[in-house]
């Protein structure tokens, strides 16, 4: 593992087996009596927005529960990411103190310890370049009104979310059936979706008559998660206790679904009327709503993130 993203990759699959909140993590950490773990700074590291620190891995991992043993592996592969990230100049720091001429002890000690020096040298050239660019920065930018656009918008972290899903080709189409009230006056159909498929299409039948379509998304290959908003036509809800949909992909890319909210409005006021969970986790879901999936070609989990701002995970 040498990458940013690969690191990233394998801090999320802990998080998911951990089956644990953000807020579960900074709980343990406080107890720890250690370093801290913000949510703000999981979401980040865990969205591959920011770069760790080393001790904010090592806590994130410990909060995850994983074994002391295995802690060492970490750390060493966080050393050869950061060392990868780095500017050319320093990366040839790092290697000329690696092999300097001359130094013929090659027992495991010194190893180590000339790969720490090596290290030490890079972080301190990296360091001095990041310091040195911000303040550039800084006396470049006008100081008039700087602060205001930041402190009046209040950005929510990326949340991170596991689940299981179905994905079908063209042609392809899946069928489930939700309860609703009959004096509804609206129902909405919502979708959590992989958006690092882009372009997914498809038409919406409600018992059998067209209702509407799922309209193609532009791809996102770094917040994937997204639950895309259908509103059905009354008429084919009103007076109805129960809705057979069927979603049809229509597009090259093909179409994936994770899970399922349908909201009613029932006197002017919407709230939940049925969730349907897909997936082959949740095979009770599937059965209590007759789901069947016509044409299916991948199923399995997916961990992802949602985008920082809560107001763009919705989308039509």
């Amino acid at each position: 593992m040498t990458s940013h993203e690969d690191l990233v990759k394998l801090l999320a699959e802990q998080f998911a087996r951990a089956d644990v909140s953000l807020r579960e993590l900074q709980t343990r950490a406080d107890r720890a009596g250690g370093t801290r773990l913000p949510r703000s700074t999981c979401a980040d590291m865990l969205a591959g927005r920011r770069f760790p620190k080393k001790a904010v891995m090592v806590a994130f991992l410990r909060g995850c529960r994983v074994p002391d043993h295995q802690l060492p592996a970490w750390e060493r592969a966080w050393e050869r990411v950061r060392v990868h990230q780095m500017p050319a100049g320093s990366k040839e720091i790092a290697a000329q103190v690696m092999t300097e001429p001359g130094d013929t002890d090659t027992t495991p000690a010194t190893g180590r310890r000339r790969r720490r020096a090596a290290l030490i040298a890079a972080v301190a050239v990296l360091t001095a370049a990041v310091i040195l660019s911000v303040v550039i920065a800084r006396r470049a930018t006008p100081r008039h009104g700087a602060s205001e656009g930041v402190s009046g918008h209040v950005v929510n972290p990326a949340q991170i979310v596991s689940d299981d899903g179905r994905a079908f080709p063209r042609g392809g189409s899946s069928r489930f059936t939700v309860t609703v009230n009959p004096a509804n006056t609206g129902v909405r159909l919502i979708r959590r979706l992989d958006a690092g498929v882009g372009l997914q299409q498809a038409t919406i039948t409600v018992n059998g008559t067209p209702a509407a379509e799922w309209r193609p998304l532009l791809e996102d290959g770094i917040y994937k998660w997204r639950d895309q908003v259908v509103t059905i036509p009354p008429d084919l809800t009103r007076g109805l206790g129960s809705l057979t949909i069927v979603n049809t992909c229509v597009s090259p890319s093909g179409f994936n679904e994770f899970h399922y909210t349908v909201e009613h409005e029932v006197g002017g006021v919407w709230s939940t009327a049925d969730t349907v969970d897909v997936g082959r986790d949740h095979a009770a879901s599937e059965a209590a709503h007759h789901y069947r999936v016509v044409g299916e070609d991948w199923a399995g989990r997916q961990t992802f993130a949602y985008p920082p701002r809560r107001e763009a995970w919705s989308v039509q």
